[in-house]
Order: structure tokens, then sequence, then C-alpha cells
């Protein structure tokens, strides 16, 4: 048989994918993969259900439905002040993973530089290097996630043509600062290069932190292209509905690509998403604060189980170093023995790095959750760690 395309054929499946499965298997509570356990707002599901019923169920337009543009539009300027035309700088896609593709596809050819920061999301470096560009790495460590300006702009150089920038991050929870955004912006407008910025957790942000998008830096507005997340701002992941600001130079860029993989996004969903970025005030800092409450009870419980817990500013995630509980193996071993053991599932966060010497004892947990699903998982594990300690399996627990 002839050999099929080499990246794909030698990707493995995502760790998401793998620990959902095993969490399956073992019928373990899944506080791996990022979604929440309840659906969203009851009117915005009510309206993707009556625009089933409206008669506009063919093909809506390659940008987006009229009405979710102008949201997007409007949601830029009620919360960031940013201005936008929603004829022509706002792309609607299919999830907010297409969104990423699309943006690297507008911009990236073959041997241009794009930087990346680690810990990332795991379709980044594959497609970046499914479009024959080269990948430029920059890790930030643990426990404070704190970006290291040297390193940063030793990996920019004459062929960087862009930078992928997630914040609110995943796993890290990291907000980047006002100054770190400035560091970034001051590095793309001197090596002339775009912003990919992915901000799909933009509204999930605790104790007082707020995100603030690259875009609205002084010189950046042309330069970024800016990502949002319906499913994580509505609770509704499994909709797939994403959308991308950009100045009107790149936008219709984005628009091509997009049409080349997915061409449009069900229009009913679209024009109920339009609804619920038009929610008060109240929705918006409601979800806020409800996310925070849970971060907060699965934080205290997993220390006071004895993990090192991290701090985590945004996003529906908590990592903890899983050391101080005595655990030995890396921490894919503590996530394997986390579902099969104790009917709890978490990701590794060594998943989240492509590069050697990646840290190897952090284990990520999703919070968003209903709060008797977290107590019952923290019960799970403490019960877990106990029976191990009384089993003298030492070489695991101490």
């Amino acid at each position: 048989m002839p050999s099929q395309n080499t990246l794909l054929a030698s990707t493995g499946t995502t760790i998401f994918t793998v620990m959902s499965a095993l969490a399956t298997e073992h019928q373990a509570i899944n506080l791996g993969q990022g979604f929440p356990d309840v659906d969203g707002p009851r009117d915005v599901l009510q309206a993707a259900a009556d625009a089933l019923f409206d008669g506009r169920n063919q093909y809506p337009p390659l940008t987006g439905v009229l009405e979710l543009r102008q949201a997007v539009a409007a949601a830029n300027a009620r919360f960031y002040g940013i201005t936008v035309d929603p004829a022509s700088e706002v792309v609607v896609t299919s999830g907010a993973t297409e969104a990423i593709t699309a943006c690297l596809m507008a911009v990236l050819n073959p041997g241009d530089e794009c930087v990346l920061i680690e810990p990332l999301y795991d379709t980044y470096l594959p497609v970046v290097k499914m479009l024959g560009a080269i990948p430029k790495l920059v890790r930030l460590t643990p426990p404070k996630w704190e970006l290291p300006r040297q390193e940063l702009a030793a990996a920019f150089g004459p062929k960087t043509k862009a930078i992928l920038l997630n914040s609110p991050g995943n796993p890290t929870g990291k907000i980047f600062t006002s100054a770190e955004l400035a560091f970034i912006a001051d590095l793309v407008q001197r090596h002339d290069c775009f912003a990919i910025c992915d901000e799909v957790y933009e509204h999930l942000t605790f104790d007082g932190w707020r995100h603030i998008p690259l875009m609205t830096l002084p010189g950046m507005r042309e330069r970024c292209m800016r990502i949002g997340s319906a499913g994580k701002t509505f609770s509704l992941t499994g909709w797939k509905i994403g959308y991308v600001t950009a100045d009107r130079s790149l936008a219709g860029t984005v628009a091509k690509a997009h049409q080349l993989l997915t061409f449009t996004t069900p229009p009913n969903l679209q024009r109920a998403v339009a609804i619920g970025l038009a929610k008060d005030d109240a929705y918006f800092a409601g979800l806020s604060a409800a996310l925070e409450s849970k971060r907060d009870r699965m934080a205290a419980g997993l220390a006071a189980l004895g993990f090192g817990v991290l701090e985590a500013r945004g996003s529906y995630f908590v990592s903890a170093d899983v050391r101080p509980v005595g655990f030995h193996g890396d921490d894919v071993a503590f996530c394997q023995a986390l579902t099969v053991e104790a009917k709890v599932t978490a990701i590794p966060v060594s998943a989240f790095y492509a590069g050697p010497d990646a840290p190897a004892h952090y284990a990520r947990f999703a919070f968003c959750k209903q709060d008797a699903l977290l107590d019952e998982a923290l019960a799970r594990i403490g019960a877990w760690l106990q029976r191990r300690r009384a089993g003298g399996t030492a070489s695991q627990v101490a």
C-alpha cells in the first residue's frame, strides 16, 4: 500500500479522547475533558430550537449570518472598546479549533516561523507543521507561569510570521498581564508579523482579573486575529460555534480558509448565539462568579488532600502537583491510576508540551461541573489515597 500523510499518520490520538475513553471504560468521573455537565442558558437553547422552524435552514452566508456577525461586533465594542465592521471583519466558524486553523492558514506559508508558547492546546503544533511552517517553542514554567521575556525575544527572527497566544490559558489558567502583552506587542511590531489570539475563555476570569485582548494595544488592531467561542461563553461546547475578529485586510483570507474547511456553520445555532451575546452584564458576571466558586471548591479540596495546587486566574481548569501526596510515577501514570483505581479522570499536563524535559508531575482537573460531582470526585480521590497508603504501595504512593 502507498504511504499515507506522514504527519497525520504519526500524530497520536488527542489526550482528551484517550482519557475520556478510559473514563468511560472504568465508569470514572470525568474531570479531564473541559466541558460543563449542565446545558447553557435556557433562552439561548430555546432560540436555537425556534430557529429550526423559521424557514432558514439552507446554506447561510460564508462568513456567518448577519445577526451573529453584528452581535460579535457589538460584543467587541461593549467589552473591549474595539470598533468592528460586521460586514467585513467577522468570520463565524465551526468551533474555535477551526478558527485557529483558519487563522494559521491565512498567514503561514511553507518555511515561515510561528512562535508557540508551551504548555499549549494540542492542535496548535500539528496545524503549524501541516502548513509547512516551522514552530518556535517558548516554555512557561510552573508554578507561576511567568513569561520568559529573553527566551521569547530570541524566538522571533527574520522568518517569524506569527505568534499564537492563548489567554486566559489552557491548561495554565494564566491571564497575561498588561506588561507581558505590551512586551509581546512590541515584538510583533518590530518583527512585522501577526498575532493569532485564542481567547475562548475571555469571560471565564477570577479574583478580579480581567482579560485584555492583545488587539486593544497600540499598533495591534491590524495585526491580530481574535478568536472567541460560544461553547465556552454559554456552556454549550457541543455546538462548535467560534468567531474570528480581524481587520478587513485579514478577515477575507481567514474566510477563504474557512471556505475550504467547513464552508458554513449551522444557521440556527448562529442565531441563538447572537441572542446569547446580547445578554445583560449580569449573565457574564454570574458565569465568572459561578466558575470561580467551583474553582475554589476544587482547589481547596485538592489542597486538603495534600496536593500542591497551582493558581488559576481563568478557564475551566486547575492544575496540581502530585508529588506532595507521595506519588512517585509521572503524571501520565498518575492520571491512569487515578482513573482505573479512584474512578476519577484528570489530564497529565505533560501532554500540553511538545519539547523535551516537560514538567511531568502535574495533573489538570476540570472544575466546570456540578458541586455534588466535584465533592464526589474529591471523596473518591481521598479514599483512593488512603487505600494505597494502607496497602503499602509505596512504589506509587508513599
